[in-house]
C-alpha cells in the first residue's frame, strides 16, 4: 500500500462532518511535525484550523484544504459503508475520498518525499479547515484575517479542490465567479381572493420584476468567465388556503459573476429595477464571494510543466463551479490555482477516486514544489 493511499483512507475513517474535524487535523499535524513544520492551530468558536510552514525565507508555497465533508446521507444507500475506505477495483470508496481528503493525503506525502529528498528552499505552508463545506465564516477567512494582522503573506497557493474530469490534471481551476445572494421580501394586503380590490397582491406585483430581473443581460464574460447569470432559487407566499390573497412574498436568489462586474453594480441594477416597479420591499444581500482569477504568473506555469511532466498531458484552464476557499486567499493578492481529484463523485453517494491518481497527485504536488520554489529561489 502506498503511502499516500494509506494516509487516504486514515482521513476517510474519520467521521468529519462540518464543521466537525473528526481528529483529522491531528494525523496531518503529526505528519507535518516530524518532518519540521512548525504547528499552530486556530480555533473559531467550533471550528478547527490548521496552520503549518516551514522554511525561514523566500516565497512560500501553501497547500490549502479542508477536513470536513458533507453529509453522506443514508448509509443503507451506499454500497460500501461511507466511512468504511473501502477498496475495490482499483477505487477507494468513502466520503471525502475526492472532496477532498484524497487530496490532503496527496499533499502531505509530497511534502514528506521532497524533504526527504532535499533541503527547503523557500517556504512551504498547509491552510487547513473544517469550514469549507457549511457557512465558512470561521474557517480559512478568519486564519487569512489573523495571519495578515502579523503581517504573513501568501505567495502561491495551491487548493486541493476535485478539480479533474476525466483524467487526473485533465483540468485545473484558475479562478471562481463571485457569489451574490438575495432575500427579498415584497409586501402586500392580505384579502379574499373574491374582493382583490380590497388587497394588494406582492405576487402578481413583484412577478414582473423577476421577469425583467431573469432577462437581463449582466455582461459578456470575457476569455475565463461566462457571463454573468441571475437564478432565482426559492419564492415563498401564501397562507395554504386557495381564497386567501397573501401579504407578502419572499424570494431568494443568486448571481453568480465575473470579473467584468462588482457586487456593488449588481445590487444597485437590482434595486433600481425593484424601485422602477414601485414595489413595497426589503432587501438583504449576503456577499459569499468576489471572482478570483490567476491567468498568468509563475504559479501557472508551474503547475501546468509538472502536470505536464507527470502525466505527458496538457491541461484545460477553467473558472466553473461553485465558490472554494481559494477566495479568501487570492484577495490578498496570493497566485491561487486548485488541483485535484477527478470530480464526478463528489457529494455523490459511493463517492470514491482511482487508487492510481491519488500518487499521480501526490507527485504533481512534488513537482510543484521543486520546481516553483527552485524558481522562486532564482
Amino acid at each position: 500500500m502506498s503511502a499516500t493511499l494509506d494516509l487516504a483512507k486514515q482521513l476517510i475513517k474519520l467521521e468529519s462532518v462540518t464543521p466537525n474535524d473528526g481528529g483529522c487535523q491531528e494525523i496531518l499535524a503529526a505528519r507535518l511535525d516530524a518532518i519540521g513544520f512548525n504547528i499552530q492551530h486556530f480555533i473559531f468558536e467550533d471550528v478547527a484550523n490548521l496552520w503549518a510552514t516551514i522554511g525561514e525565507s523566500g516565497p512560500i508555497l501553501v497547500f490549502a484544504g479542508h477536513t470536513d465533508v458533507v453529509p453522506a446521507g443514508s448509509e443503507s444507500d451506499w454500497t460500501y459503508a461511507p466511512f468504511s475506505a473501502t477498496e475495490h477495483k482499483g477505487y477507494l470508496y468513502g466520503r471525502g475520498a475526492a472532496d477532498m481528503k484524497g487530496s490532503l493525503a496527496a499533499m502531505i506525502t509530497a511534502c514528506e518525499r521532497h524533504l526527504d529528498q532535499t533541503q527547503p528552499t523557500g517556504r512551504i505552508g498547509f491552510l487547513i479547515t473544517s469550514d469549507e463545506e457549511g457557512v465558512a465564516i470561521n474557517g480559512t477567512v478568519k486564519v487569512i484575517e489573523a495571519l495578515s494582522e502579523r503581517g504573513e503573506h501568501i505567495d502561491y497557493c495551491i487548493v486541493g479542490e476535485p478539480s479533474s474530469t476525466a483524467e487526473i490534471g485533465d483540468v485545473v481551476k484558475i479562478g471562481r465567479r463571485g457569489s451574490l445572494n438575495g432575500l427579498l421580501h415584497i409586501k402586500g394586503l392580505q384579502g379574499h381572493v373574491a374582493y382583490p380590490q380590497l388587497a394588494k397582491n406582492p405576487i402578481h406585483e413583484g412577478v414582473p420584476a423577476l421577469i425583467e430581473l431573469c432577462q437581463i443581460q449582466w455582461d459578456q464574460g470575457n476569455a475565463a468567465f461566462p457571463p454573468s447569470s441571475f437564478q432565482i432559487s426559492n419564492i415563498k407566499a401564501g397562507t395554504g388556503a386557495n381564497n386567501v390573497i397573501p401579504e407578502s412574498m419572499s424570494v431568494a436568489f443568486n448571481v453568480r459573476f465575473s470579473t467584468e462586474i462588482d457586487a456593488e453594480s449588481i445590487q444597485l441594477q437590482v434595486q433600481s429595477v425593484l424601485d422602477a416597479h414601485t414595489l413595497d420591499y426589503e432587501i438583504d444581500w449576503q456577499l459569499s464571494g468576489n471572482p478570483f482569477l490567476t491567468s498568468t504568473g509563475s504559479l501557472l506555469n508551474t503547475v501546468q510543466e509538472s502536470i505536464q511532466s507527470v502525466t505527458g498531458r496538457q491541461t484545460s484552464m477553467s473558472t466553473s463551479g461553485g465558490t472554494s476557499d481559494g477566495r479568501f486567499i487570492a484577495s490578498t493578492g496570493a497566485e491561487v490555482i486548485e488541483i485535484g481529484p477527478c470530480n464526478a463523485t463528489i457529494h455523490k453517494v459511493d463517492e470514491c477516486v482511482a487508487i492510481a491518481d491519488l500518487d499521480t497527485l501526490s507527485s504533481i504536488y512534488q513537482s510543484i514544489i521543486q520546481n516553483l520554489l527552485s524558481k522562486g529561489d532564482s
